[in-house]
């Protein structure tokens, strides 16, 4: 069956003129004696038809494309872009231009929604910013101002006030660093120094640093059994360290009292390895699993200033895992426990 759908213009301004050329023709065999004369007044005919028809819709139709092609891609036309709208475009059906349109339509309409929930992060982003500097400086103002006011007078009083505007100090250093790392991290200013080592001793190592904190909540670290045998990947050991500490850390602080960390190592293929840190403590609710990577995010339950951070560390961790262009996973179950884990590049030789 013949469709016009996918013409060009060209070809429907021969389809058209043929059509109109047809029956002017035979009109001219009834009225000219001579055949020939006919054939000749029908070629000038359809030749004259075709031009007018390939010029209205050229000229006309398609100079209009341009300028929405043009809209579209809003730039000044180079000398290859001319010649795509001289010698290329006329040659396209207008199907397939619609096509173009509503694919620029759709492109449009992803970047709109990216810019609106970039523009909700940075709200959100710029709000939990100002909370973090803004307790701790409001903290250190209340203490100075005080001071000022006639308690420097009290040695007692003195050297508390002293102590607690170092620490409210040192948590804006903390804020500041982390937030300095993740620029960098985001930027590609710190590179990556990747060796082989066994990743089972450094996962002792961050153990044995947190001792202290673990022992004070009685909390059990141990590997998991069946994951002792030495699985050696390649990575910058000093940051794969340094997220191994953060995930340690978080368990410890949101495990329950008297509970058990564990850590798993498992060889996924030749290629990669999976590191998991399990705690069974209070747990993340579903609803916040997707963002918890996200910067000063904090749940509700389990996940509050109460316990201290400044709320980058596992942003901070994903972009590591992130450079390393590996990925970070999380499970949880309010009440059951939590399951963060990354993959790392098996070793090189």
């Amino acid at each position: 069956m013949l469709t016009t759908k996918n013409f060009s213009p060209n070809q429907l301004s021969a389809l058209t003129a043929l059509i109109l050329s047809i029956p002017i023709g035979l009109v001219f065999v009834f009225i000219i004696p001579a055949l020939w004369l006919s054939l000749v007044a029908f070629v000038v005919l359809y030749i004259g038809s075709y031009l007018l028809i390939r010029f209205v819709l050229e000229w006309f139709i398609y100079r209009k494309i341009k300028l929405i092609y043009k809209f579209i891609y809003q730039t000044k036309a180079s000398k290859k872009e001319e010649m795509y709208y001289k010698y290329i475009l006329p040659q396209k059906s207008i199907d397939e231009v619609r096509e173009d349109v509503e694919k620029w339509a759709e492109q449009r309409k992803e970047e709109i929604e990216t810019l609106k929930f970039n523009e909700a992060y940075r709200k959100e982003f710029l709000q939990n910013l100002a909370h973090e500097f803004k307790t701790p400086i409001f903290a250190i103002q209340g203490y100075v101002d005080t001071l000022l006011g006639g308690a420097m007078e009290n040695p007692a009083i003195n050297q508390k006030f002293l102590e607690n505007t170092s620490r409210n100090v040192d948590r804006m250093v903390n804020l500041v660093n982390d937030l300095d790392e993740i620029s960098k991290l985001e930027s590609g200013e710190q590179p990556l120094y990747k060796q082989n080592f066994v990743i089972q001793e450094v996962i002792r190592e961050v153990y044995e640093s947190l001792s202290i904190k673990s022992n004070a909540r009685q909390i059990k670290c141990t590997i998991k059994k069946g994951c002792e045998q030495p699985v050696t990947v390649f990575a910058d050991k000093e940051k794969i360290r340094q997220v191994l500490l953060n995930l340690v850390e978080n368990a410890i602080k949101y495990g329950k009292q008297g509970g058990h960390i564990v850590a798993s190592v498992y060889n996924t293929d030749e290629k990669h390895v999976l590191i998991e840190i399990s705690d069974d403590g209070t747990g993340i609710g579903e609803e916040h699993l997707p963002r918890i990577f996200e910067r000063f995010y904090r749940t509700d339950r389990g996940r509050s200033r109460d316990v201290g951070g400044t709320g980058l560390g596992l942003a901070i961790c994903k972009h590591i895992i992130e450079a390393h262009n590996q990925v970070m996973h999380v499970r949880s179950k309010l009440d059951i426990g939590t399951t963060l884990g990354f993959t790392l590049d098996t070793r090189k030789d």
